[in-house]
């Protein structure tokens, strides 16, 4: 019988004293042994508005050009002109050629080239169209009328055949 009381009783002791025998743990604090100085002052400066270098046309000015009469007009402008060139139509050619092109101070458009084409005589005639487009709204930075690098893409999509009536 003595046997069945001590061993709870061990248990306990040996309980109590591994709490007993755990500490609280201190943290020190942090001691710097040389005092800090700050004696840099940071400056921001305002944004630099891009300049043109060297007649480099600009790709983002304070009033970007714009075609006489807004987008929409624009996109009359190219469904009017745009034809579709046979050789796209005969081998089933769709797609969207990305043109870019520069628009002068005066509004003339300059430098006209296919980044992205797709072939079948629509990357000559997208060049064409924007070619042949009126002057533009020249873009303007700082009040001032500045040459503008854009880009317009010029989409190809073939119309499907009317149903004949019988």
């Amino acid at each position: 019988m003595k046997f069945h009381c001590t061993l709870p009783l061990l248990g306990l002791l040996a309980a109590s004293t591994a709490v007993a025998q755990t500490e609280p743990i201190i943290t020190e604090p942090i001691r710097v042994e040389e005092p800090v100085q700050v004696e840099e002052t940071i400056t921001v400066e305002p944004m630099r508005v891009q300049e043109p270098m060297h007649g480099e046309p600009l790709t983002i000015v304070e009033e970007m050009p714009s075609f006489p009469g807004g987008q929409e007009e624009l996109m009359k402008h190219i469904g009017k002109e745009l034809k579709y060139p046979a050789e796209a139509v005969e081998n089933g050619i769709e797609g969207t050629v990305f043109i870019a092109f520069v628009v002068e101070p005066d509004g003339m458009i300059t430098e006209v080239k296919v980044l992205r084409g797709i072939g079948g005589g629509c990357n000559e005639e997208a060049v064409r169209v924007v070619k042949g487009m009126p002057k533009w709204i020249p873009g303007k930075q700082r009040g001032k009328a500045v040459r503008v690098k854009y880009n317009l893409p010029i989409r190809f999509k073939l119309q499907a055949p009317a149903p004949s009536e019988k």
